[in-house]
């Protein structure tokens, strides 16, 4: 039979069929080697008896070193006690390259440090291919969410003439003979692209120049953003829900055995149903406040420093441990609406019955994972989005083509973003965005 998949030997009990991979571990017991073969897809253990090969391959084969590509066939058989719960008594092996033996990665305590300067590598080892594993089902459950509910994928630039986040985190780069700044998010040609086709998203990379060393931040990070003509900010928190339940879901369908590698908790995740909790910002800041009051008293160090770094008035943004303290009182997502506008970006549309707030929501993720989402209704009068510009002293003549969304049939609309990293991050249980990406780009570190 040609080649399969380790993944489908449950379709191929007592077949012969052949394994390309690589040598993952092996042990000896005399005339039968156990060899460790993966291909990508899972881990399967070979039986090879003595007689079965020419004496010279065997013995080779008893020397070879971690992460030799070979070519294995075999007999599939079911066995209990086996990675994956099949074995493959061996007939014949092919060696395609032996690794050289000083594979860095050894089954050992290693620094985070080295682990990073071997991530080409590191990719190779359990929790990190578990991790990327769930990072492509999410993808696939966005994907096929906004697919399913009428949503069209347009794709936004890279290159951008202005800011859309805030001056503070661009990226500027020599555009030929002007300049131009890689985009922060596609939000704005989304608005332009939903008033062509209603409703629609974009899944790319953004990049911010924050010069943050938080487990919360990548300088670049991939985000899908849905933005809805016609759509208010209810509307915003019905999309958010739902797809953050459909993500959760798929994950638990299908990937449950990587989740077991990572060691997580599976009844954290099967606790996301829906309906999820909804809070204003100010109800949220009393909540706080109240949670802060009390791990002020508390014998831990650490929960007392998380609770002098909290919010202590109105009116301020949240930081990480705010998010912590309030996301930790709710087993699921928490949706928190209505911030101040001061503290939001100047296209954010303001709550009518108070000209203080705007009409947004973050998502926040339990376990102290904070803001995954975040998004709400964009201002669609001309005349206040055009203050708004001029207040945050940002180029009108680099913004007409926005403005022009507002002169030629202006609706209510609305979106949000989606931080895949930190998605992946709270639904795999990682400590840091740095391992829910393959190849990370943070302050200081732009190798491998």
């Amino acid at each position: 039979m040609d080649q399969v998949m380790i993944s489908d030997l449950h379709r191929h009990v007592g077949e012969t069929v052949t394994i390309r991979g690589w040598l993952h571990g092996r042990r000896s017991s005399g005339k039968i080697q156990f060899i460790q073969v993966r291909d990508g897809s899972g881990i399967v253990q070979g039986v090879l008896m003595k007689k079965t090969v020419d004496e010279a391959l065997f013995k080779r084969c008893d020397a070879l070193p971690q992460e030799s590509s070979l070519s294995v066939k075999g007999t599939v058989r079911a066995e209990a006690r086996a990675p994956g719960g099949h074995e493959l008594s061996l007939t014949e092996i092919e060696i395609h390259q032996e690794a050289d033996r000083d594979y860095p990665i050894a089954p050992k305590e290693h620094s985070i440090g080295f682990l990073m300067e071997h991530r080409h590598l590191w990719l190779r080892s359990r929790k990190p291919h578990a991790t990327l594993r769930i990072r492509a089902t999410i993808v696939k459950a966005v994907r096929d969410f906004f697919d399913s509910h009428g949503f069209l994928l347009i794709d936004a630039p890279i290159f951008t003439p202005a800011a859309c986040e805030g001056t503070t985190t661009l990226f500027e780069v020599q555009y030929f003979d002007e300049k131009a700044y890689l985009t922060q998010s596609g939000q704005l040609y989304m608005e332009a692209a939903a008033m062509a086709h209603g409703r629609v998203y974009c899944f790319g990379p953004a990049f911010r120049a924050e010069k943050s060393k938080t487990r919360r931040h990548l300088t670049e990070f991939w985000m899908v953003e849905p933005e809805m003509a016609y759509g208010e900010l209810e509307d915003v928190m019905q999309l958010a829900e739902g797809l953050l339940t459909f993500i959760v879901e798929r994950v638990l369908e299908s990937r449950r055995e990587d989740l077991k590698v990572l060691e997580r908790d599976l009844s954290k995740l099967e606790a996301v149903r829906p309906p999820f909790p909804r809070i204003s910002y100010s109800d949220a800041v009393e909540r706080i406040k109240v949670r802060r009051a009390e791990l002020l008293r508390s014998p831990d160090e650490e929960q007392r420093k998380l609770a002098e770094g909290c919010l202590t008035e109105w009116g301020g943004d949240f930081g990480a441990p705010d998010e912590t303290l309030l996301s930790g009182q709710y087993d699921r997502p928490v949706l928190v609406h209505r911030y101040p506008a001061a503290v939001k970006a100047f296209y954010m549309k303001r709550d009518p019955a108070d000209e203080r707030l705007a009409l947004c929501v973050d998502v926040l993720a339990p376990e102290g994972y904070g803001e995954i989402i975040g998004g709400g209704q964009r201002a669609d009068s001309l005349e206040f989005l055009e203050s708004r510009i001029a207040e945050h002293g940002l180029p009108r003549e680099a913004f007409q083509w926005y403005l022009d969304l507002r002169k030629y049939g202006s609706v209510p609309h609305s979106g949000f973003g989606l931080g895949i990293e930190r998605t992946v991050a709270w639904i795999c249980g990682a400590e840091h965005l740095r391992e829910c990406i393959p190849f990370p780009r943070m302050l200081y570190k732009i190798y491998p």
